[in-house]
């Protein structure tokens, strides 16, 4: 009697069957998405050196043709006895009454090889009106002042920038400028002083005019004090986007293709310090209005915010392969992701490049059709089918257009951002719902 033994079916190996599970391929796709993270970082250091030596650029052709100008003026600086201190020489300082100011700013871009730094040449005429020094207030009495050794002075930040002679005309006279020495350390100007004159005799008529004219090379900004009891400004360029800043707005700006025009009127109500000042001068740098003279747009901060979507680009991208080898039931092997995730990388990287001889918008689109077009192929001959990659194809390009519209908002990136996520979550549970999880 013949004996059969029944056939033992082979035992599956529990790792074999784990490694081909739908969780150890999350893992595993999860795992190499931190991973490229690495390369990635390597990606947004790399555009913060370039926008280094962008900063580096500015500041050398800054230094060299000029730095921002900060000005103010013109000062009348009477000395007097001090008796509080045994009738040692002080000063007292005067602002002008009525104070007329006219700025015209011609501006341009220096290039230093790929990089650009904004300059510009700056006249401005001060005009205006001084009354005789009213010392009654600080209860000096007359025979303590001296007005015979009365000076003007102008206060700026930036001497070098200063391009030939100054020299201010009052009530009809004419008095030169010369650098004068630092009298209060915490004051942040140089001064420019004119040399000693009778103080009596230039104010004999009341009310007496001045003119004060100034050029300047300078780059970055322009800031001025409003110092006069009333001043008025005009500053006009031919700068298409200046950005206003400083303690007072313009009440009136005009911004064209050509230029912009803007106007101040500030009263001495408007500001916290007085006509005259006794013993020192404050410093008045917090009280200027400033127009800057910046490139319009950044590009490097631009390509750094484009960088720092790059962990959400990489998982998307992934998650719409996952979700495809998890409907389609092809095999995408770890090697063809990570193939993918590199090309991902290379779009930043064609960026920055791209962006630093062109502007960010041609390279943006550049890029983002090299790297689409690169992975749609690929995914071809993944897939073996062209359905697939004309969806991914369609996907990647509405998700680099939504970084692009999200970069480009300021005010409204998070609230873009969160519905553009919301949505894209939406899909993504529309899409996973009929893939069997337990396999």
């Amino acid at each position: 009697m013949e004996i059969r033994i029944p056939e033992q079916k082979p035992q599956e190996d529990p790792n074999k069957n784990f490694l081909h599970s739908t969780t150890a391929r999350i893992i595993m796709v999860g795992v190499l998405t931190l991973v490229l993270l690495i390369p990635l970082q390597y990606v947004k250091n790399l555009i913060f050196e370039r926008s280094q030596l962008q900063r580096h650029v500015e500041k050398t052709v800054s230094d060299q043709w000029g730095g921002n100008v900060y000005v103010y003026g013109p000062v009348l600086k009477i000395p007097y006895k001090n008796l509080k201190e045994n009738g040692a020489t002080s000063y007292a300082y005067f602002f002008p009454e009525k104070l007329d100011i006219n700025a015209d700013a011609r501006s341009e871009s220096k290039e230093r090889g790929m990089y650009k730094a904004a300059v510009f040449n700056a006249g401005i005429k001060f005009r205006g009106t001084y009354t005789t020094p009213n010392f009654s207030r600080s209860g000096i009495a007359p025979e303590n002042i001296d007005w015979e050794r009365a000076t003007i002075q102008l206060h700026t930040g930036n001497l070098k920038g200063i391009k030939g002679a100054v020299a201010i005309n009052f009530n009809g006279k004419r008095y030169n400028f010369e650098p004068a020495e630092k009298e209060n350390v915490n004051d942040s100007t140089v001064a420019l002083e004119t040399r000693p004159f009778n103080i009596v005799e230039a104010l004999s008529g009341g009310e007496v005019p001045f003119s004060l004219d100034v050029s300047y090379n300078g780059s970055k900004s322009l800031a001025i004090v409003p110092i006069g009891k009333l001043t008025e400004t005009k500053m006009t360029s031919n700068w298409k986007t200046p950005r206003f800043g400083g303690n007072f707005s313009p009440e009136k700006e005009n911004i064209s293709n050509s230029g912009f025009t803007a106007n101040w009127k500030i009263s001495h109500l408007n500001r916290p310090f007085a006509q005259q000042h006794f013993g020192s001068l404050p410093d008045l740098k917090a009280y200027s209005f400033d127009v800057n003279f910046l490139i319009p747009v950044n590009e490097y901060q631009q390509n750094e915010r484009a960088a720092k979507y790059g962990f959400l680009v990489i998982g998307l991208t992934f998650l719409i392969f996952f979700l495809i080898q998890g409907l389609s039931k092809i095999s995408i092997h770890i090697f063809q992701y990570i193939m993918i995730g590199l090309a991902l990388i290379m779009f930043y990287t064609l960026l920055i490049s791209i962006t630093e001889h062109s502007s960010f918008r041609f390279a943006y689109i550049v890029a983002g059709l090299a790297v689409i077009v690169m992975i749609s192929l690929y995914s071809i001959s993944i897939l073996k089918d062209r359905k697939f990659p004309m969806f991914i194809a369609a996907a990647l390009t509405a998700l680099y257009t939504f970084i692009y519209i999200i970069i480009q908002l300021e005010d409204y990136a998070l609230l873009a951002g969160s519905i553009g996520l919301f949505l894209i979550l939406g899909a993504v549970m529309y899409f996973s719902r009929r893939i069997d999880w337990n396999k």
